[in-house]
């Protein structure tokens, strides 16, 4: 699991934010979107691959958040409907242009839990978008955004344990693909606030 997951005390403040927006306190909201609006740009891009569309699909999902800010609902959950709400979003403007959100590249694998997989950010990114879209959706959310199992789980609306599955499953598929890094490369431009990154991600075992 990342090194760098929002702590407590991290969320608690965020969590102030959200219920300060859901009483009508604009600028709460708009820190919200400050906070939030690189990692949903990376999140749809990812999912996507196309700049434009991901812009779109954000925004729209930030409307829907908007309005749904006068529901009352747990705060801690935020986080999770905001990247549900991108995720729909994306995968509506995929069918409109008539792209396939679905395609499955790999056979089915199982990860060898015996041995350490390591990757750096801009290896992850690339084998990501060769992944099926919900195992790539799933390890981009937890390794790179830091979003918990719980909440990728209602992200995805599937149980904990299929995020775990999936989490797993591509696991295996990377630790087959991964190659040690070229630090001496320029790393790949692929899409916005994606910045390159030479920092090495330790893909552990989900329990």
């Amino acid at each position: 699991m990342s090194a760098n997951r929002p702590n407590i005390d991290t969320r608690a403040k965020e969590e102030k934010l959200v219920l300060a927006a859901m009483a009508g306190n604009e600028r709460a909201f708009e820190a919200l979107y400050r906070l939030y609006q690189p990692s949903l740009l990376r999140f749809s891009f990812r999912l996507c691959g196309d700049d434009t569309l991901a812009r779109d699909a954000v925004q729209d999902a930030w409307m829907l958040t908007l309005r749904s800010m006068k529901q009352v609902f747990p705060p801690h959950t935020f986080r999770a409907r905001v990247f549900k709400a991108v995720r729909w979003r994306t995968f509506d403007h995929i069918r409109r242009r008539g792209k396939n959100a679905g395609e499955e590249l790999f056979e089915e694998s199982v990860a060898d839990e015996s041995s350490e997989v390591w990757a750096t950010g801009d290896q992850l990114i690339r084998l990501i978008k060769a992944l099926p879209v919900d195992e790539g959706e799933a390890l981009s959310l937890f390794y790179l955004e830091d979003l918990s199992v719980a909440e990728i789980a209602a992200i995805q609306e599937v149980p904990s344990g299929t995020v775990k599955s999936r989490l797993a499953r591509a696991r295996g598929r990377l630790k087959q693909q991964i190659e040690p890094p070229d630090y001496n490369s320029e790393a790949p431009k692929n899409g916005p606030n994606h910045g390159p990154s030479s920092d090495r991600v330790k893909l552990e075992i989900v329990k």
